[in-house]
């Protein structure tokens, strides 16, 4: 049975961020993943899981300026200090969250080359690879659809595997968003197949609204078989918006068997 981690970032938004996690955990989940920890102190956040009794598994390093359409900086020029600013302060709440994983976005390079802004892109992953080693923890990268993020630097989960590859597993894993992977290529759980031995981490949603599983076009009764059949251990983060209430829409972990 895949194990799933609540995005408090979509789900239970009927209450404050801070509530969300003792909100998850009466719903029965033991793990929570979310955008962003940096708003608040990472001692209010270890206090909200220990008190609720869930782990931290993934949040992201900080990815510029967000409300101004910066999806990450590690494809991009002249930001390099800044980017690896932002590893060391992701890196510091990961030690503290005792989070294993610090999801890295590759950024919309907006008029840059493609070789340059792969060129950045590895570079940066490289160093901070580096980094997240020493200190204990692992990045994940995640390649994200072009319809909903136009121009982010990594598209396909095969790219994401090579990049993988060649830095290491040790210090980097593949982020393997179903919802995404759906949208852009298909062929789901033979992608899956091919490439569990660089999955770090999964993500669920269905399409295409990204509402629950259940909801859209995925077969999941067969996809969440193919999880736990090709020995998955690690999270399955719920990354999806409720499409009528967020307790209502965890109907489809009955209906699934998870």
């Amino acid at each position: 049975m895949p194990k799933l981690a609540a995005n408090l970032s979509m789900m239970f938004n009927e209450v404050p961020f801070l509530d969300r996690f003792a909100a998850a955990a009466a719903a029965g989940f033991t793990a929570v993943e979310y955008l962003f920890p940096y708003d608040f102190a990472a001692a209010d956040l270890r206090a909200r899981l220990t008190d609720a009794g869930l782990q931290q598994v993934l949040f992201n390093a900080p990815p510029g300026d967000w409300a101004g359409g910066e999806r990450g900086l590690a494809s991009l020029p002249g930001r390099q200090q800044e980017f690896r600013d932002g590893i060391a302060r992701a890196l510091d709440y990961a030690v503290a969250l005792d989070c294993p994983l610090v999801h890295v976005m590759a950024g919309i390079p907006h008029g840059v080359a493609p070789v340059t802004a792969a060129a950045l892109y590895a570079a940066n992953l490289a160093w901070a690879g580096e980094q997240a080693l020493a200190a204990g923890k692992r990045l994940a990268i995640e390649p994200i659809n072009h319809r909903d993020m136009p121009g982010f630097h990594l598209n396909t989960v095969e790219q994401g595997a090579a990049i993988v590859a060649a830095i290491g597993v040790d210090r980097i894993g593949l982020q393997f968003d179903i919802y995404h992977c759906q949208v852009t290529q298909g062929d789901v759980t033979k992608r899956m197949e091919a490439l569990m031995p660089v999955i770090a981490h999964m993500q669920i949603a269905d399409v295409p609204a990204r509402n629950e599983p259940g909801t859209g076009e995925i077969g999941w009764e067969f996809v969440l078989r193919r999880i736990d059949e090709l020995g998955y251990q690690g999270w399955v983060g719920c990354e999806y918006r409720p499409a009528a209430g967020t307790v209502a829409g965890l109907a489809w972990r009955t209906r699934y068997g998870v």
